[in-house]
């Protein structure tokens, strides 16, 4: 039996003159939770939607859980649970009766038990009954998951499950996959936060429908080229626009009220970008080193080359 989950090789996907992937050679262990981040439009969705057999692949080959994706999809479809981004719940159904319509749809004939579990699990128990469109977005997502866990699949693909949903019910949510990682299910998740991929096992940085990097967060960091120095100034703007054209910085990155500056050396750079400053009348509130994060990273990794681009 092989160890990974998922496998790909050389997978894409072409749509027309646009392609969506582009030759996704990736590996998923059993039991890991693993992160595709990117950007809209960078190819996470269609890679979701093939590994799930929902779309045909143009070119290569995958395997998922030991299962061949061209010949064997259907036995794939009875093992994994898929949330979709704009995932189909009934608004005229309670809570219960959307569980059991899935329950019917996965042949689960015995599923009032599993049922009951999953409601104490996403703690939607005492709202059972009531309908679906008259729950929360956060509510609506745990029961999305519910109704994707009925049939105890092994491997979960989920499109981007916390998008729209207020940072109470992203916690939960983040709660309850914890709790199914520890079981041992295999999580495979597409996401726009970094902020979530940082809590995977690994990380697949996805922009263009390219794989620029899959590793650890911590070994993706190490990608990070320059050291990062946070500047807070009066005209955050106007900074932007002055260290822009410096010489000797390799990025600058706004975000929100401060700037990250990208250099090579911040002990002798730090000083000149304080002068490049002053020179323009802007004054500097506040400047530090900081290790990078997956957003820095990101930002870097897609500035260079795709030849240069990690593959892990």
């Amino acid at each position: 039996m092989s160890a990974f989950a998922v496998e790909t090789r050389g997978l894409a996907k072409r749509f027309g003159d646009v392609e969506a992937v582009r030759s996704l050679n990736l590996a998923v262990r059993e039991g890991e939770m693993f992160a595709l981040v990117g950007p809209d439009g960078a190819g996470k969705t269609t890679t979701i939607r093939m590994l799930c057999g929902i779309l045909n692949p143009t070119a290569g080959e995958a395997s998922v859980l030991g299962y061949d994706l061209g010949r064997e999809a259907g036995e794939i479809k009875k093992r994994i649970g898929y949330l979709s981004q704009r995932f189909s719940l009934y608004g005229d159904l309670t809570v219960d009766e959307n569980i059991e319509f899935f329950a019917e749809i996965h042949l689960v004939r015995d599923f009032r038990k599993r049922r009951d579990e999953l409601l104490e699990f996403t703690r939607l128990t005492p709202f059972r009954r009531r309908l679906a469109e008259r729950l929360s977005g956060g509510m609506r997502q745990k029961l999305a998951l519910a109704c994707t866990l009925i049939h105890t699949p092994r491997l979960i693909l989920l499109d981007e499950p916390t998008t729209g949903v207020d940072p109470v019910s992203r916690r939960d949510f983040w709660a309850i996959l914890s709790s199914l990682l520890r079981s041992g299910i295999t999580i495979v998740m597409a996401t726009p936060y970094m902020d979530e991929a940082e809590r995977c096992s690994r990380v697949g940085l996805l922009a263009g429908g390219r794989l620029l990097a899959a590793d650890t967060p911590a070994n993706i960091k190490l990608l990070m080229r320059g050291t990062i120095v946070e500047i807070v100034a009066a005209d955050i703007r106007r900074a932007f626009g002055v260290l822009k054209k410096l010489g000797g910085v390799r990025e600058v990155q706004l975000f929100g009220d401060r700037l990250n500056v990208v250099v090579d050396d911040p002990d002798k750079e730090i000083p000149i970008l304080e002068a490049a400053l002053s020179r323009e009348g802007i004054s500097v509130i506040q400047k530090r080193v900081l290790p990078p994060t997956l957003e820095n990273v990101f930002i870097s990794v897609t500035e260079t080359s795709p030849s240069e681009a990690a593959h892990v």
